[in-house]
């Protein structure tokens, strides 16, 4: 598996606006065959094809290849210059390149988030209270902390390429984030309607379709004896092509 992704930065905020996975063809030796930066973008061009379908994830955390995420890109002398990048794989790339294989080979799965915040272990600290203050003048001309365009999708204008959507966004929300909640509900209740196949984790708080209502969907990261059973529930998913939802426990 590879990762590409395009970063966006202002005002000391950086954000990761672009992501996909792309799962490599096998060589006789079945080896992964590498592609170069222009050869993922022309892959990007025929989208239509080339793109199996998205998963759904919180906030990204990852460096393109050569950096690292313990300070800000800026810092490290990356330039922000609108370009694709290959990326170095974090615990989340580590469990999809063992989970989706046999299927997806030459194909693209794009990586979409909640929030674009480039920013480790922002649950639960005041980042959140600041997104929350955001999405409540989000369709205003108020000026957000965090950039409107960069951190935060439209639902109402929400598009995908490929078949399906694997949210996996978590099932944690803080209940006095209001904004926060409704932003990650209206995006799952606007996907229903785009025709994608929906796939996702749950366990026995709620059914399938209570959880497609409350945006309720487990993230593929767990620790203790979950971190197993998450890992294993993920990889079942995408078994097939494509994936189908998993009920834990």
């Amino acid at each position: 598996m590879q990762t590409f992704g395009k970063f966006a930065t202002n005002f000391d905020h950086e954000y990761l606006i672009k992501h996909y996975i792309y799962i490599n063809e096998k060589d006789e030796q079945r080896e992964d065959i590498k592609i170069s930066i222009s050869e993922f973008e022309n892959l990007l061009k025929k989208k239509r094809k080339t793109v199996a379908g998205t998963i759904f994830l919180y906030n990204p955390t990852i460096a393109p290849l050569g950096y690292n995420t313990n300070s800000q890109l800026q810092s490290q002398g990356f330039e922000f210059d609108d370009n694709y990048c290959e990326l170095a794989f974090n615990d989340m790339i580590n469990l999809f390149s063992k989970s989706i294989r046999d299927g997806y080979r030459g194909k693209l799965i794009e990586i979409k988030y909640l929030f674009n915040y480039n920013k480790a272990n922002i649950e639960p600290t005041p980042i959140l209270e600041e997104f929350d203050a955001d999405l409540d003048k989000y369709r205003s001309a108020q000026l957000t902390r965090y950039d409107k365009n960069l951190n935060y999708h439209d639902y109402l204008t929400l598009s995908y390429n490929g078949k399906f959507v694997f949210f996996a966004s978590g099932h944690k929300f803080d209940r006095h984030h209001k904004e926060i909640i409704a932003y990650a509900r209206n995006i799952s209740q606007q996907t229903q309607k785009l025709g994608k196949e929906i796939a996702f984790m749950h366990d026995n708080n709620y059914d399938a379709d209570e959880c497609m209502q409350l945006s309720y969907y487990l993230a593929p990261l767990a620790a203790g004896k979950m971190r197993e059973i998450r890992a294993n529930s993920f990889a079942q998913a995408f078994r097939t092509n494509p994936p189908t939802i998993q009920k834990i426990g």
